[in-house]
């Protein structure tokens, strides 16, 4: 799987309180004026705070780094004697989280939580629509109780006749006024629903009063329920809605006319509608005529409905904001924002360029948080690949040390291990298309197979997979993959030379059942076709044998790479006249593609009588 984001330069319209890390933190006020940058939350916008006790801690370390190896920036790195990169603190520990909250006043209107969705729909245009952030908020104290709203009346709770069917109750009454219940019925009733006239004065008081029910614990890891859903809700909690101050329902009248007697409070379950960003600073006769419209639709259908101005305070955490907009607060001006990678089970893996390599440790640490729980360990590779077997030298740069885990692709399950054997998730789309092309009569031979991304799934597809590998870790593991997926009896493993395998497969009896040939080795699969002149030189000529269809990969860097690619299958194959289809598959780095070129093995390169291919390969080295 491969997550895909935009390389673009950090085009961050900066000011002297922008935040580099660089050497100090400046994070008490607006950054840029509102109206200069775009619509949406951003770091540049809105407040924090610098109260917090862990950013106070946090600066007075970063004073006395600083006292102790002078005034140089937190991520800079210097040379030493030796020529080698030293770098300065650990940038894992450097990264304060509370430096990125930002608080955004905001305005919001106090609705019954029946009608919240309703209205919502009605007046979307003028809501927060934030990503991430709901337009609907709840606070505490908004929620409660139906049995209680059914007590209240219509008037209020200030008004004797709300308490009628209350005190009835209380007095052990029925319902109409009637007889007098049973005091097992009227203590049971009493205790079922109230307990103290309190319940509607403090709305929460019912829930406080109530038992908390005992919930069973479960030992996973020395953790109960109740430690796994506090983890789970502070993981959720990115952004926290609170009021500030409250306008009462009377100021409404300038806006819906002398006619609007509605009470002050809604007595029920509210919700808070979020307000767009430019009503925060408005009064109520400065909102919308959209919503006045349905504050008066609203009244009509129930003269007691309010709808109350609210101002409130939205906080976004650390949590809240993307990897891109981390990173672009992070790294230095001008500098591209790392911010695609491939993923290969719980491992992110990276492909820094130079100059981020003084902030390698940095960037993974943002890729690590910003993608928990999926990503446990992030990676970079630090050299291109050169040996036969195309192991990746890799290095670990944050999470969990360990390079083995299991990718799920087409249904199946692979156990890989990164720092052994070859994996490469961005060609799951061309793994499944060449599986498309296979039917239930085919017999296919993977010459380069790897852990089994082509072999095992076409197991499932075909009659019978012979694979091969010359890692014999990449063995190994196929082995083990085709067990877990119970595919061992469909699949035949060599660890073995491709050139070695094509001879060996050809000169078995299993030559005249092969009808598929995957040669995914882009580059030096090329090389390998010439094991195919001559298979059937040896075959009695009477009878037919089925000439394979091949699929080999490979890499061009030309002008025209279709045409350079099909001139170095045709110098392999000695044949001028091969009928190959081409595809390109993907550019894998500026003026490089990686191909795909499909054919059927030509009579004449199957049949030839040329000399041994064992030796003609060593005359070509030589």
């Amino acid at each position: 799987m491969l997550t895909r984001l935009f390389l673009r330069p950090n085009s961050v319209i900066l000011s002297p309180t922008h935040f580099f890390l660089f050497p100090k933190l400046s994070l008490t006020k607006p950054t840029i004026a509102s109206n200069t940058l775009p619509y949406g939350p951003s770091l540049r916008k809105g407040k924090t705070s610098l109260h917090c006790p862990q950013q106070k801690q946090r600066r007075r370390q970063q004073q006395e780094y600083q006292s102790l190896s002078g005034p140089k920036p937190l991520y800079q790195c210097k040379e030493d004697q030796e020529g080698e990169k030293e770098e300065g603190p650990d940038d894992v520990n450097m990264i304060n989280e509370d430096d990125f909250t930002r608080v955004f006043d905001i305005a919001a209107l106090r609705v019954p939580a029946k009608d919240c969705f309703s209205l919502e729909s009605r007046i979307r245009g003028h809501l927060l629509n934030w990503p991430r952030i709901r337009n609907i908020a709840r606070v505490p104290g908004d929620e409660m109780e139906e049995s209680m709203v059914s007590l209240l009346g219509e008037k209020g709770s200030e008004d004797e006749e709300n308490f009628d069917a209350f005190n009835r109750r209380i007095y052990g009454k029925a319902e109409g006024d009637g007889e007098e219940l049973s005091p097992v019925l009227f203590r049971e009733k009493l205790a079922n629903e109230f307990n103290s006239r309190g319940f509607i004065k403090f709305r929460n008081l019912a829930k406080i009063s109530r038992p908390k029910r005992k919930k069973k614990k479960k030992k996973m890891g020395g953790k109960g329920e109740e430690g796994e859903e506090n983890e789970r809700e502070r993981r959720d909690e990115f952004s926290v809605v609170e009021v500030v101050e409250e306008e009462e329902g009377g100021d409404w009248k300038g806006l819906l006319g002398d006619e609007f007697k509605g009470r002050g409070k809604w007595m029920g379950s509210t919700r808070l509608l979020l307000l767009d960003e430019r009503y925060a600073e408005k009064g109520v006769d400065e909102l919308p005529q959209a919503i006045k419209a349905l504050a008066q639709e609203a009244m009509r259908g129930n003269s007691t409905s309010t709808f109350n101005l609210v101002r409130c305070k939205l906080t976004l955490f650390y949590d809240y904001w993307q990897m891109n907009e981390i990173l672009e607060a992070l790294l230095p001006r001008d500098m591209i924002i790392p911010s695609a990678f491939e993923t290969v089970g719980h491992i992110a893996h990276l492909n820094l360029r130079d100059e981020h390599l003084p902030y390698k440790k940095l960037i993974a640490k943002v890729v690590l948080d910003k993608n928990k729980p999926k990503i446990q360990t992030v990676v970079n590779k630090i050299d291109v690949i050169y040996n036969d077997y195309r192991t990746m030298q890799l290095e670990v740069l944050a999470g969990n040390h360990s390079l083995v885990t299991m990718v799920v692709e087409n249904g199946l399950r692979f156990h890989v291990d990164l720092a052994a054997v070859y994996w490469n998730s961005r060609l799951a789309s061309e793994r499944q298309r060449l599986l498309n092309g296979f039917t239930r009569t085919d017999v296919l031979c993977d010459v380069f197979a790897g852990v089994g991304p082509i072999a095992l799934p076409a197991a499932k597809i075909v009659k019978h997979v012979y694979a091969n590998d010359l890692n014999p870790c990449a063995v190994q593991y196929m082995e083990k993959n085709s067990v877990l997926n119970k595919l061992e009896r469909h699949i035949e493993i060599f660890n073995m030379d491709g050139r070695r395998f094509i001879d060996a497969m050809y000169a078995s009896q299993k030559a005249q059942s092969i009808t598929q040939v995957v040669m995914n080795l882009p580059n030096d699969a090329v090389e390998y076709l010439d094991a195919f002149r001559g298979i059937f030189k040896d075959k009695p000529k009477d009878k037919e044998y089925a000439l394979p269809m091949i699929h080999v990969y490979g890499f061009s860097k030309a002008r025209d790479p279709e045409f350079d690619f099909h001139e170095r299958i045709r110098i392999a194959l000695q044949e001028v006249a091969v009928n190959v289809e081409m595809r390109r598959v993907r550019l894998v780095a500026p003026g490089k593609w990686m191909l795909c070129a499909s054919f059927r093995l030509p009579t004449s390169v199957a049949y030839a009588h040329t000399m041994s291919r064992m030796r003609a390969h060593r005359v070509k080295s030589f």
